[in-house]
Protein backbone atom coordinates (compact mmCIF):
# COMPACT_ATOMS: atom_id res chain seq x y z
CA UNK A 1 0.00 0.00 0.00
CA UNK A 2 2.85 2.39 0.86
CA UNK A 3 4.52 1.66 -2.48
CA UNK A 4 1.24 2.42 -4.26
CA UNK A 5 0.88 5.79 -2.47
CA UNK A 6 4.51 6.81 -3.07
CA UNK A 7 4.19 6.03 -6.77
CA UNK A 8 1.14 8.28 -7.04
CA UNK A 9 2.86 11.08 -5.10
CA UNK A 10 5.90 11.02 -7.39
CA UNK A 11 3.65 11.47 -10.41
CA UNK A 12 2.50 14.83 -9.00
CA UNK A 13 5.97 16.39 -9.47
CA UNK A 14 6.24 16.17 -13.30
CA UNK A 15 2.57 17.04 -13.63
CA UNK A 16 2.95 20.27 -11.62
CA UNK A 17 6.19 21.17 -13.43
CA UNK A 18 4.55 20.68 -16.80
CA UNK A 19 1.55 22.84 -15.83
CA UNK A 20 3.85 25.57 -14.52
CA UNK A 21 5.94 25.71 -17.70
CA UNK A 22 2.92 25.66 -20.04
CA UNK A 23 0.97 28.35 -18.20
CA UNK A 24 4.06 30.53 -17.66
CA UNK A 25 4.87 30.31 -21.37
CA UNK A 26 1.34 31.29 -22.34
CA UNK A 27 1.31 34.30 -20.02
CA UNK A 28 4.82 35.33 -21.11
CA UNK A 29 3.97 35.43 -24.81
CA UNK A 30 0.47 36.88 -24.35
CA UNK A 31 0.28 40.32 -26.05
CA UNK A 32 0.31 43.34 -23.75
CA UNK A 33 2.77 45.05 -21.43
CA UNK A 34 1.88 44.72 -17.72
CA UNK A 35 4.22 47.60 -16.80
CA UNK A 36 2.43 50.00 -19.13
CA UNK A 37 -0.91 48.82 -17.76
CA UNK A 38 0.24 49.55 -14.19
CA UNK A 39 1.78 52.94 -14.97
CA UNK A 40 -0.92 54.23 -17.28
CA UNK A 41 0.06 57.27 -19.34
CA UNK A 42 2.69 59.94 -18.81
CA UNK A 43 5.41 57.78 -17.27
CA UNK A 44 9.12 58.28 -17.77
CA UNK A 45 11.61 55.64 -19.03
CA UNK A 46 13.24 55.67 -15.59
CA UNK A 47 9.91 54.92 -13.89
CA UNK A 48 9.23 52.17 -16.41
CA UNK A 49 12.62 50.54 -15.77
CA UNK A 50 12.15 50.82 -11.99
CA UNK A 51 8.72 49.18 -12.10
CA UNK A 52 9.92 46.42 -14.44
CA UNK A 53 12.85 45.68 -12.12
CA UNK A 54 10.60 45.64 -9.04
CA UNK A 55 8.39 42.92 -10.50
CA UNK A 56 11.22 41.06 -12.23
CA UNK A 57 9.90 41.84 -15.70
CA UNK A 58 13.24 43.10 -16.99
CA UNK A 59 14.56 39.54 -17.35
CA UNK A 60 14.19 37.21 -20.29
CA UNK A 61 12.01 34.12 -20.51
CA UNK A 62 14.39 31.70 -18.81
CA UNK A 63 15.44 34.26 -16.21
CA UNK A 64 11.85 34.97 -15.17
CA UNK A 65 10.93 31.28 -15.21
CA UNK A 66 13.95 30.35 -13.08
CA UNK A 67 13.27 33.17 -10.61
CA UNK A 68 9.63 32.16 -10.30
CA UNK A 69 10.46 28.50 -9.64
CA UNK A 70 13.18 29.45 -7.14
CA UNK A 71 10.88 31.80 -5.19
CA UNK A 72 8.13 29.21 -5.22
CA UNK A 73 10.37 26.41 -3.90
CA UNK A 74 12.53 28.41 -1.49
CA UNK A 75 10.02 30.94 -0.13
CA UNK A 76 6.66 29.42 -1.03
CA UNK A 77 5.84 32.74 -2.69
CA UNK A 78 3.61 33.25 -5.72
CA UNK A 79 4.82 36.83 -6.12
CA UNK A 80 2.78 40.04 -5.98
CA UNK A 81 -0.24 41.26 -7.85
CA UNK A 82 0.58 43.65 -10.69
CA UNK A 83 -2.40 45.87 -9.88
CA UNK A 84 -2.47 46.00 -6.07
CA UNK A 85 1.12 44.95 -5.19
CA UNK A 86 -0.40 42.74 -2.47
CA UNK A 87 1.33 39.35 -2.02
CA UNK A 88 -0.76 36.68 -3.72
CA UNK A 89 -0.19 34.21 -0.87
CA UNK A 90 -1.90 36.63 1.52
CA UNK A 91 -4.97 36.94 -0.71
CA UNK A 92 -5.11 33.17 -1.24
CA UNK A 93 -4.93 32.64 2.53
CA UNK A 94 -8.01 34.84 2.98
CA UNK A 95 -10.03 33.47 0.08
CA UNK A 96 -9.12 29.78 0.19
CA UNK A 97 -11.18 28.97 3.34
CA UNK A 98 -14.28 30.47 1.70
CA UNK A 99 -13.97 28.28 -1.39
CA UNK A 100 -13.01 25.27 0.74
CA UNK A 101 -16.14 25.67 2.87
CA UNK A 102 -18.38 25.95 -0.17
CA UNK A 103 -16.67 23.00 -1.89
CA UNK A 104 -17.04 20.67 1.08
CA UNK A 105 -20.67 21.64 1.70
CA UNK A 106 -21.54 21.28 -1.98
CA UNK A 107 -19.86 17.87 -2.20
CA UNK A 108 -21.61 16.68 0.97
CA UNK A 109 -24.98 17.64 -0.52
CA UNK A 110 -24.03 15.83 -3.73
CA UNK A 111 -23.07 12.64 -1.88
CA UNK A 112 -25.99 12.68 0.57
CA UNK A 113 -28.54 13.05 -2.24
CA UNK A 114 -26.84 11.56 -5.30
CA UNK A 115 -25.79 8.12 -4.01
CA UNK A 116 -29.07 7.18 -2.24
CA UNK A 117 -31.14 8.40 -5.19
CA UNK A 118 -28.94 6.43 -7.61
CA UNK A 119 -29.31 3.26 -5.54
CA UNK A 120 -33.05 3.83 -5.25
CA UNK A 121 -33.55 4.26 -9.00
CA UNK A 122 -31.44 1.15 -9.71
CA UNK A 123 -33.43 -1.03 -7.30
CA UNK A 124 -36.73 0.40 -8.63
CA UNK A 125 -35.77 0.21 -12.30
CA UNK A 126 -38.48 1.23 -14.81
CA UNK A 127 -40.84 2.34 -12.03
CA UNK A 128 -42.55 5.73 -11.96
CA UNK A 129 -40.03 6.88 -9.35
CA UNK A 130 -37.13 5.78 -11.56
CA UNK A 131 -38.49 7.60 -14.60
CA UNK A 132 -39.25 10.76 -12.62
CA UNK A 133 -35.79 10.95 -11.06
CA UNK A 134 -34.17 10.15 -14.42
CA UNK A 135 -35.99 13.10 -16.01
CA UNK A 136 -34.82 15.29 -13.10
CA UNK A 137 -31.23 14.14 -13.64
CA UNK A 138 -31.34 14.77 -17.38
CA UNK A 139 -32.70 18.29 -16.89
CA UNK A 140 -30.08 19.34 -14.35
CA UNK A 141 -27.28 17.65 -16.29
CA UNK A 142 -28.26 19.72 -19.33
CA UNK A 143 -28.49 23.07 -17.52
CA UNK A 144 -25.06 24.76 -17.12
CA UNK A 145 -24.21 25.83 -13.60
CA UNK A 146 -24.02 29.53 -14.42
CA UNK A 147 -27.48 29.44 -16.07
CA UNK A 148 -28.93 27.73 -13.00
CA UNK A 149 -27.22 30.31 -10.77
CA UNK A 150 -28.72 33.22 -12.72
CA UNK A 151 -32.20 31.68 -12.78
CA UNK A 152 -32.09 30.96 -9.04
CA UNK A 153 -30.86 34.47 -8.30
CA UNK A 154 -33.60 36.10 -10.38
CA UNK A 155 -36.39 33.89 -9.01
CA UNK A 156 -35.55 33.53 -5.31
CA UNK A 157 -33.46 36.66 -4.82
CA UNK A 158 -35.00 39.33 -7.06
CA UNK A 159 -38.61 38.29 -7.72
CA UNK A 160 -39.60 36.47 -4.52
CA UNK A 161 -36.94 38.08 -2.29
CA UNK A 162 -36.71 34.99 -0.12
CA UNK A 163 -32.93 34.74 -0.11
CA UNK A 164 -29.93 37.12 -0.23
CA UNK A 165 -28.39 37.62 -3.67
CA UNK A 166 -24.77 38.24 -2.68
CA UNK A 167 -22.10 37.57 -0.09
CA UNK A 168 -21.97 34.94 2.63
CA UNK A 169 -23.06 36.98 5.62
CA UNK A 170 -25.83 34.70 6.96
CA UNK A 171 -26.77 31.03 6.66
CA UNK A 172 -29.44 31.96 4.12
CA UNK A 173 -26.81 33.44 1.81
CA UNK A 174 -25.27 29.95 1.42
CA UNK A 175 -28.42 28.42 -0.03
CA UNK A 176 -28.33 29.81 -3.58
CA UNK A 177 -24.59 29.25 -4.20
CA UNK A 178 -24.81 25.71 -2.82
CA UNK A 179 -27.87 24.86 -4.91
CA UNK A 180 -26.25 26.26 -8.03
CA UNK A 181 -23.04 24.27 -7.55
CA UNK A 182 -24.48 21.01 -6.18
CA UNK A 183 -27.66 20.22 -8.15
CA UNK A 184 -25.77 19.40 -11.34
CA UNK A 185 -23.39 17.20 -9.35
CA UNK A 186 -26.32 15.43 -7.68
CA UNK A 187 -27.78 14.62 -11.10
CA UNK A 188 -24.45 13.32 -12.48
CA UNK A 189 -23.68 11.28 -9.38
CA UNK A 190 -27.17 9.80 -9.35
CA UNK A 191 -26.85 8.60 -12.94
CA UNK A 192 -23.36 7.15 -12.34
CA UNK A 193 -24.53 5.37 -9.20
CA UNK A 194 -27.59 4.00 -10.99
CA UNK A 195 -25.59 2.67 -13.93
CA UNK A 196 -22.91 1.13 -11.73
CA UNK A 197 -25.45 -0.39 -9.37
CA UNK A 198 -27.42 -1.94 -12.24
CA UNK A 199 -24.24 -3.66 -13.46
CA UNK A 200 -23.43 -4.96 -9.98
CA UNK A 201 -26.85 -6.31 -9.01
CA UNK A 202 -26.89 -8.45 -12.17
CA UNK A 203 -23.71 -10.29 -11.15
CA UNK A 204 -23.77 -13.96 -10.17
CA UNK A 205 -22.74 -13.39 -6.57
CA UNK A 206 -25.77 -11.14 -6.03
CA UNK A 207 -28.05 -13.89 -7.37
CA UNK A 208 -26.31 -16.34 -5.04
CA UNK A 209 -26.88 -14.04 -2.07
CA UNK A 210 -30.57 -13.78 -2.93
CA UNK A 211 -30.80 -17.56 -3.35
CA UNK A 212 -29.37 -17.98 0.14
CA UNK A 213 -32.27 -15.96 1.51
CA UNK A 214 -30.47 -12.75 2.49
CA UNK A 215 -32.57 -9.63 2.87
CA UNK A 216 -32.56 -7.30 -0.12
CA UNK A 217 -31.42 -4.37 2.01
CA UNK A 218 -28.44 -6.33 3.33
CA UNK A 219 -27.51 -7.42 -0.20
CA UNK A 220 -27.51 -3.84 -1.43
CA UNK A 221 -25.63 -2.37 1.54
CA UNK A 222 -23.08 -5.10 2.26
CA UNK A 223 -22.40 -6.56 -1.19
CA UNK A 224 -23.56 -4.37 -4.08
CA UNK A 225 -22.89 -0.83 -2.83
CA UNK A 226 -19.19 -1.33 -2.06
CA UNK A 227 -18.51 -2.83 -5.47
CA UNK A 228 -20.19 0.02 -7.36
CA UNK A 229 -18.26 2.76 -5.56
CA UNK A 230 -15.20 3.01 -7.85
CA UNK A 231 -16.85 5.04 -10.66
CA UNK A 232 -18.78 6.95 -8.00
CA UNK A 233 -15.56 7.93 -6.22
CA UNK A 234 -14.23 9.33 -9.49
CA UNK A 235 -17.23 11.64 -9.84
CA UNK A 236 -17.11 12.76 -6.21
CA UNK A 237 -13.37 13.45 -6.29
CA UNK A 238 -13.57 15.29 -9.60
CA UNK A 239 -16.41 17.48 -8.34
CA UNK A 240 -14.56 18.36 -5.15
CA UNK A 241 -11.41 19.21 -7.11
CA UNK A 242 -13.42 21.47 -9.41
CA UNK A 243 -15.11 23.19 -6.47
CA UNK A 244 -11.79 23.65 -4.69
CA UNK A 245 -10.41 25.32 -7.78
CA UNK A 246 -13.23 27.78 -7.41
CA UNK A 247 -16.59 27.81 -9.13
CA UNK A 248 -15.51 30.93 -11.00
CA UNK A 249 -18.79 32.03 -12.55
CA UNK A 250 -20.99 31.10 -9.59
CA UNK A 251 -18.75 32.97 -7.16
CA UNK A 252 -18.80 35.98 -9.46
CA UNK A 253 -22.59 35.93 -9.84
CA UNK A 254 -23.18 35.78 -6.07
CA UNK A 255 -20.29 38.13 -5.21
CA UNK A 256 -18.55 35.48 -3.10
CA UNK A 257 -15.00 36.54 -2.26
CA UNK A 258 -13.40 33.19 -2.97
CA UNK A 259 -10.68 31.92 -5.25
CA UNK A 260 -12.95 31.78 -8.29
CA UNK A 261 -13.86 35.45 -8.11
CA UNK A 262 -10.19 36.31 -7.43
CA UNK A 263 -9.14 34.52 -10.61
CA UNK A 264 -11.93 36.07 -12.68
CA UNK A 265 -10.88 39.59 -11.66
CA UNK A 266 -7.25 38.74 -12.45
CA UNK A 267 -8.17 37.49 -15.93
CA UNK A 268 -10.16 40.64 -16.66
CA UNK A 269 -7.28 42.90 -15.54
CA UNK A 270 -4.53 40.71 -17.09
CA UNK A 271 -2.90 40.22 -13.70
CA UNK A 272 -0.79 37.28 -14.86
CA UNK A 273 0.90 36.37 -11.54
CA UNK A 274 -2.52 35.76 -9.99
CA UNK A 275 -3.68 33.72 -12.98
CA UNK A 276 -0.52 31.60 -12.85
CA UNK A 277 -0.84 31.11 -9.07
CA UNK A 278 -4.50 30.13 -9.31
CA UNK A 279 -3.85 27.63 -12.12
CA UNK A 280 -0.97 26.08 -10.17
CA UNK A 281 -3.02 25.87 -7.00
CA UNK A 282 -5.95 24.36 -8.87
CA UNK A 283 -3.66 21.83 -10.54
CA UNK A 284 -2.18 20.85 -7.19
CA UNK A 285 -5.67 20.41 -5.73
CA UNK A 286 -6.69 18.22 -8.68
CA UNK A 287 -3.52 16.12 -8.27
CA UNK A 288 -4.11 15.81 -4.53
CA UNK A 289 -7.72 14.77 -5.06
CA UNK A 290 -6.65 12.20 -7.64
CA UNK A 291 -4.18 10.84 -5.08
CA UNK A 292 -6.95 10.58 -2.48
CA UNK A 293 -9.20 8.86 -5.02
CA UNK A 294 -6.44 6.37 -5.88
CA UNK A 295 -5.99 5.58 -2.19
CA UNK A 296 -9.75 5.15 -1.85
CA UNK A 297 -9.66 2.79 -4.85
CA UNK A 298 -7.10 0.65 -3.06
CA UNK A 299 -9.24 0.58 0.07
CA UNK A 300 -12.42 -0.30 -1.81
CA UNK A 301 -10.96 -2.72 -4.38
CA UNK A 302 -8.82 -5.51 -2.86
CA UNK A 303 -7.33 -6.28 -6.29
CA UNK A 304 -5.48 -2.95 -6.36
CA UNK A 305 -4.23 -3.45 -2.81
CA UNK A 306 -3.01 -6.94 -3.68
CA UNK A 307 -0.89 -5.64 -6.60
CA UNK A 308 1.36 -3.68 -4.24
CA UNK A 309 1.36 -6.07 -1.29
CA UNK A 310 4.42 -8.02 -0.15
CA UNK A 311 4.63 -11.73 -1.06
CA UNK A 312 3.61 -12.73 2.49
CA UNK A 313 0.70 -10.31 2.39
CA UNK A 314 -0.40 -11.64 -1.02
CA UNK A 315 -0.36 -15.20 0.30
CA UNK A 316 -2.44 -14.14 3.28
CA UNK A 317 -4.96 -12.33 1.07
CA UNK A 318 -5.29 -15.38 -1.19
CA UNK A 319 -5.82 -17.61 1.83
CA UNK A 320 -8.51 -15.31 3.21
CA UNK A 321 -10.16 -15.26 -0.20
CA UNK A 322 -10.25 -19.06 -0.34
CA UNK A 323 -11.80 -19.15 3.14
CA UNK A 324 -14.45 -16.67 2.08
CA UNK A 325 -15.30 -18.74 -1.00
CA UNK A 326 -15.52 -21.91 1.08
CA UNK A 327 -17.76 -20.17 3.61
CA UNK A 328 -20.20 -19.08 0.91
Amino acid sequence: MTKYILKRILWIIPCMLGVLIIVFTITYFTPGDPVKTMLGTGYTPEKYAEMAHEFGLDKGYFGRLGSYIWDLLSKGSFGKSFMSSIPISKEVGQRFPVTLRLAIMSTCIMVILGIPLGVLTATKQYSVLDMGLTVFALIFCAIPGFVLAILALVLFGVKLRWLPIGGLDTWKSYILPLLSTSLGGVAVLMRFTRTSMLEVIRQDYIRTARAKGLKEGDIIRKHALKNCLIPVLTVVGGNLAMQMGGAIIVETIYNVKGMGMYMMNAINSRDYPIVLAMVLLTSFIVCAMNLIIDIAYALVDPRIKAQYASPKRKAKLMQNGKKEVART
